[in-house]
């Protein structure tokens, strides 16, 4: 029973970000065009659909149709909610008593994430004029948490508590409506799931905090659009909400609740609770569900969960006051392409500074060298020697920098990448950690962190393999393809477990820490943490080695780099490789970390 209204409820939520209505053919200029027709408050409206975009579109028209399919069988199968007290009816989606029993149903083994007990404190405080907010990008617990504290309600607490699905067709006036009937009812306990589905909740979302909060309800609100809860806390609710942010999902908490300790499976799908979540035996399962389990899939996810969630939330906000050079993208349906080509250019700059830097030596940095000293003989080589390696730089540059070629035929601005930034910051998808560098004057050089590794190596990753399409390339047997193509995503998981680091250091430490990494003319400590209480710092090398290798350590025994250091940062008291081996310490005074132990600890 369970099963069934949680699909019912997944299905309502992935046809509410489909297209609306039906494909039509209108006859203009002789000729059949595809225009998309759907209802809107009794009136027929129709767009056009462009050329470029007709796959894509009829394939949504159609999944919807699908899904719609699905949802009328299943609500014909299960049986509807308890009906409200006599003569009381509801305009929203209102689940209690036995429905709401059912909600919960399944879900008393499953783990818990980490700021889950910021709400059950809110649910069990005597505060008063304020809600909760529970905020994330898609597939990262949202729901799961709100069943998980309905689950562990007592049994009074439980006969006084709602769960209210949102749909896109409700409105605030209705559920005002709705919230005020459940008050006279005496229920105290609200829960309203996908509430920035409703167009008007931005602008209205004050009742919440200014009349039922205040009247002793617990309002806790969970949705999808980020953005929206965003701009609420800054207007609407400023000063009057609990807010949970769920986006960010750490190593250590990756680990817990999927069963899954290595540090390249985070990598691989680190960022949502999709993979696993099923079956935490099954790799199979894992691999398909997860939510970046190839570049195809991990640009739905960009579509669905961050450039709609963006779009939605400006246009309901102020009557889209705050699209702002953004306008005139949105009016031309160009504000999906522009969010998702700045990602990528992000990664784009991110597989630049991986692979440029290796490919301008002769052997292609450390892959040639790893590839010739291969222990096992069938994988030992010399192809990355003997390949045109001015042919092999010049075809990736021409790959990477491709979209921004695209980039400026659509006249993104600056503005705009500057605008779409700052909603990134907003949604948690990315952190500002500006590189520091030796010179004590000198300004920080800009440094961006991706919160989702595996949205970035997905991406890298389809970079990297479009090699193949390279003549030098196209001689090769295939095993020596995935040879090269692999010693080269050898590299880019190097540099993103640099920046995994990095980012969990970086949330992880106390206001008087500062954490960065420092860059030298010639050479870069990968992390510093500087304490500003002890004027002193320790100095972090970042590898993906399961070695201990001398040359590892060069830059830490250093003493010219080091006496740099101690200039700006104090006296240095810890030397530390942090890599994929176990613990060590060596004579020197240089200490190995495991990576995953490392994460682990934080």
């Amino acid at each position: 029973m369970s099963d069934d209204y949680t699909r019912i409820m997944e299905l309502e939520q992935a046809i509410s970000r489909l297209p609306q209505g039906g494909i039509t053919y209108k006859k203009i200029n002789g000729k059949a065009q595809p225009y998309l027709q759907w209802t809107e408050n009794g009136k027929s409206k129709s767009k056009y659909v462009k050329l470029a975009e007709r796959e894509k579109v009829f394939e949504q028209v159609e999944l919807r149709r699908k899904l719609q399919e699905e949802l009328k069988t299943l609500k014909r199968n299960v049986p509807a909610p308890d009906p409200a007290p006599a003569k009381v009816q509801f305009e929203t989606y209102v689940v209690m008593g036995s429905g709401l029993k059912a909600f919960t149903r399944g879900i008393q083994n499953w783990e818990k994430r980490d700021c889950y007990q910021q709400l059950c404190q809110y649910i069990n405080s005597d505060l008063t004029d304020r809600v909760c907010l529970i905020y994330g990008l898609r597939r990262t617990g949202k729901t799961t948490m709100l069943r998980q504290a309905i689950l562990e309600m007592t049994t009074e607490q439980f006969s006084e508590t709602v769960y209210i699905k949102a749909r896109s067709t409700d409105t605030m006036a209705a559920l005002n409506r709705d919230l005020n009937k459940l008050f006279e009812l005496g229920y105290q306990y609200i829960f309203i799931d996908e509430v920035t589905l409703m167009a008007d909740f931005i602008d209205s979302a004050a009742v919440f905090s200014d009349i039922y909060a205040s009247m002793g309800m617990k309002i806790v609100l969970s949705g999808t659009d980020s953005l929206g809860f965003w701009f609420t806390l800054h207007q609407e609710l400023y000063d009057r909400a609990i807010s949970i942010h769920t986006t960010y999902i750490p190593f250590r908490e990756h680990s817990r609740l999927l069963g899954i300790d290595s540090i390249d499976e985070y990598i691989r799908y680190g960022g949502t609770l999709r993979a696993g979540e099923t079956d935490f035996e099954s790799n199979e399962i894992n691999a398909d569900d997860a939510s970046f389990r190839d570049d195809e899939s991990t640009r739905r996810y960009i579509d669905t969960a961050i450039c709609k969630n963006i779009q939605h939330s400006l246009a309901c906000c102020k009557d889209g006051r705050y699209f702002r050079h953004l306008q005139s993208l949105y009016d031309a349906d160009e504000l999906t392409n522009a969010i998702n080509r700045i990602i990528e250019d992000m990664n784009h700059r991110f597989v630049i500074r991986t692979l440029i830097r290796k490919f301008k030596s002769h052997d292609l940095g450390s892959a040639a060298e790893l590839l010739r000293k291969e222990q096992v003989p069938e994988r030992r080589s010399d192809i990355l020697d003997r390949i045109d390696t001015d042919a092999v730089t010049k075809r990736l540059m021409e790959i990477l920098h491709i979209r921004n070629q695209e980039e400026q035929s659509i006249g993104i601005t600056a503005a705009h990448v500057a605008e779409i930034k700052e909603y990134l910051l907003a949604l948690d998808l990315i952190v500002e950690n500006p590189v520091e560098t030796s010179m004590k004057d000198a300004d920080p050089l800009e440094g961006i962190l991706f919160a989702q590794p595996g949205m970035r190596y997905c991406q890298a990753q389809a970079l990297v393999y479009s090699l193949r399409k390279d003549p030098v390339f196209a001689e090769l047997s295939e095993g020596e393809k995935d040879m090269v193509c692999g010693r080269m995503l050898e590299e880019v998981r190097g540099r993103m477990m640099e920046e995994i680091v990095l980012l969990e250091t970086v949330k992880a430490a106390k206001r008087t820490r500062q954490v960065f990494k420092l860059t030298f003319a010639r050479a870069e400590f990968d992390m510093v943490i500087y304490d500003h209480e002890t004027n002193s710092c320790e100095c972090y090398e970042i590898k993906r080695s399961t070695q201990v290798v001398d040359r590892q350590a060069q830059y830490l025994s250093d003493e010219g780099y080091l006496a740099e250091t101690e200039r700006r940062f104090g006296q240095i008291t810890k030397r530390c490789v942090i890599y994929r081996g176990p613990d060590a310490m060596l004579g020197n005074g240089i200490v190995y970390l495991n990576v995953e132990s490392y994460l682990k600890a934080l």
